[in-house]
């Protein structure tokens, strides 16, 4: 086996050193052969953070009590330019000098060369390359030392160009012995992948887009993650046509929720009025989406009275699902560029007043919305009061379930990567580690991770992590007791029969199981739990002016569904927009009371 290490780029502004703690490199290494100490933006390898009330605008290692700006143009390495140094240190180096500030890595990952040569069938040996073949936009195995500093160029040029995807390094540890002076010049020369890379979107196929626009009485915006770097463009096209907008899921953030032109999300539970506009929509502009079957449903029933415009850089996803009248591979930024360019030279405008106005009619007629019963906590509800206190202007990562699609729901984005999800891949655990480099990434920002009890106690003890590196995230578990979201097609589909998604005690089903406060007193993190409505709120601010981590253990009950619902295959006229568990539970005991009477 070998190293691997996930990479992501930062943004490019310089480096400011100004952390209260000292970090010189002797912070970062993995060899301990060093020349003098020399003050230089430094890798960080997480062990210790500073007190989140010191909120830097840029978290990195400090090597002087005076503020220094060291731009990343004049990088100056710790070695003198024809010094041999071990691969282990090259590769540290040509981290640094693509811009990375932490590193995120598992015990002795980030201190030693780690695991043996591949091919020996040694301890912990695993082919990592063939098992994430398929998961990976490319990989690379590392057979010789003078390879790394080319190889992790052209991984972030991979993994940033195109369709972003993730990149795996995988650098045996002979290779990270090997002594080299390495070469940082060498060109990269990708000229077949180059080639295929989108081109500038042409002018007369953006022009026929807006006369397809020009020509549509009800068109709608369909927006995914494929936008969440054209978030400034996207507004200015709907601005300009004054076209409504629906997202996935993907995609919330990219186009704010609060606009009265956002449909907000679509698909099997987005809003009814969302859905209702792709269904009647004579126009639909898919931007940065692939169709997904959570938002298509029945393909063939999906759009089917409107021409399909989809604009996405990945040629694999255009027409992959649904064939489109008119299709653009490239940049969605470009392509919003140039169309709003056109849109702004010609002056022409666009009413699609008697469409909104239908829109609106649905908004009011099916809003979203939560039955309330005395004291119980609905889920919306908490998510609902967290909205308001932060502003909708928190970071919100989620687990996978019925809290995912109600932080989706009820939680109102306002921007581009406010919302972490594992979405498609369906990721239970996800909310917590995503939350924890969400608060490094994002010092100064309010991280909460909406879970639920059956998606968090799956990485519950990086609570561990969360205590040692005082990473201020705020956990809002909706507890239940259940694995909600197979309940709820249990309950739906299945006749109520349950098959393992009680996650309580049986044998004392009165009490809370497994109870989360003790995993956060263990791990040293102030928790609460609240059990009525009315204390909702002040629980919900408490834990926000709490410093630091914290843990709100709300307690919700299991026969909540999430509504609307088209089920799995469906189309817009299949949607359930009424009943929950408890109607389930209620029918299910009428019919067996009925079978005992006639028996």
């Amino acid at each position: 086996m070998a190293f691997t290490a996930a990479i992501s780029r930062p943004s490019p502004p310089p480096l400011s050193l100004h952390s209260p703690r000292f970090h010189y490199q002797n912070f970062v290494p993995l060899s301990s052969n060093y020349p003098k100490i020399i003050v230089r933006p430094c890798l960080r390898i997480l062990s210790s953070l500073p007190e989140p009330s010191a909120k830097p605008k840029h978290l990195v290692a400090a090597a002087a009590a005076v503020p220094v700006t060291i731009s990343l143009d004049t990088f100056v390495s710790r070695f003198a330019p024809d010094e041999p140094r071990k691969g282990s240190d090259v590769l540290v180096e040509a981290l640094e000098r693509e811009g990375v500030k932490h590193v995120f890595a598992y015990p002795g990952g980030a201190s030693m060369e780690i695991h043996l040569m591949i091919g020996t069938d040694a301890f912990q040996e695993t082919p990592i390359v063939e098992v994430t073949r398929s998961i990976t936009k490319h990989n690379y195995l590392v057979l010789d030392v003078e390879d790394i500093p080319y190889i992790v160029r052209e991984a972030f040029f991979l993994a940033n160009s195109g369709r972003p995807g993730p990149v795996l390094i995988d650098i045996p540890k002979d290779i990270q012995q090997q002594l080299v002076v390495p070469n940082w010049d060498k060109p990269l020369q990708l000229p077949g992948y180059s080639f295929r890379l989108p081109k500038s979107p042409e002018t007369g196929h953006l022009q026929q887009i807006l006369r397809l626009i020009s020509d549509s009485k009800k068109p709608v915006l369909y927006v995914g993650g494929g936008c969440m770097n054209s978030c400034e463009e996207l507004r200015r096209f709907v601005d300009l046509t004054g076209i409504p907008v629906a997202t996935t899921l993907m995609g919330l953030g990219a186009f704010p929720s609060t606009d009265e032109l956002s449909l907000q999300m679509l698909g099997m539970h987005g809003t009814m009025y969302a859905n209702y506009a792709v269904d009647k929509s004579d126009l639909l502009l898919a931007f940065g989406v692939r169709f997904d079957d959570r938002v298509t449903g029945k393909i063939e029933a999906f759009a089917s009275r409107a021409k399909i415009v989809h604009i996405d850089i990945d040629p694999a996803e255009i027409g992959k699902n649904k064939q489109p009248h008119l299709s653009i591979c490239g940049d969605m930024k470009e392509a919003l560029s140039g169309m709003n360019r056109l849109l702004e030279e010609t002056g022409v405008m666009y009413d699609f007043s008697s469409w909104r106005e239908e829109l609106n009619e649905q908004k009011a007629k099916y809003p979203l919305s939560y039955k309330k019963f005395g004291e119980a906590i609905p889920p919306q509800y908490a998510i609902q009061v967290l909205d308001e206190l932060t502003n909708g202007n928190a970071i919100i990562s989620s687990g996978v379930g019925q809290h995912q699609m109600w932080a989706a729901q009820f939680y109102k984005y306002r921007g581009p990567r406010q919302w972490l999800s594992s979405s498609g891949l369906g990721a239970m655990g996800f909310g917590l580690p995503a939350a924890m480099g969400a608060a490094v990434a994002r010092p100064d920002a309010v991280v909460v991770d909406i879970d639920g009890d059956g998606s968090f106690i799956m990485n519950v003890q990086e609570l561990a992590t969360v205590r040692v590196e005082n990473l201020p995230v705020k956990i809002m578990l909706l507890n239940n007791q259940h694995l909600g979201m197979v309940v709820q097609w249990e309950d739906r589909f299945y006749k109520a029969n349950r098959a393992h998604t009680y996650l309580g005690n049986p044998s004392k089903e009165a009490e809370i199981f497994p109870d989360m406060l003790k995993f956060a007193e263990a791990c040293d993190i102030p928790a609460a739990r609240v059990t009525k409505k009315s204390e909702v709120r002040e629980a919900i601010k408490k834990m926000l002016e709490t410093p630091g981590p914290y843990l709100l253990d709300v307690i919700v009950p299991h026969q909540e569904h999430v509504l609307p619902m088209i089920p799995s295959g469906g189309a817009f006229k299949d949607a359930i927009n009424e009943g929950d568990g408890r109607a389930a539970y209620c029918l299910l005991m009428i019919l067996l009371h009925l079978i005992w009477v006639l028996h």
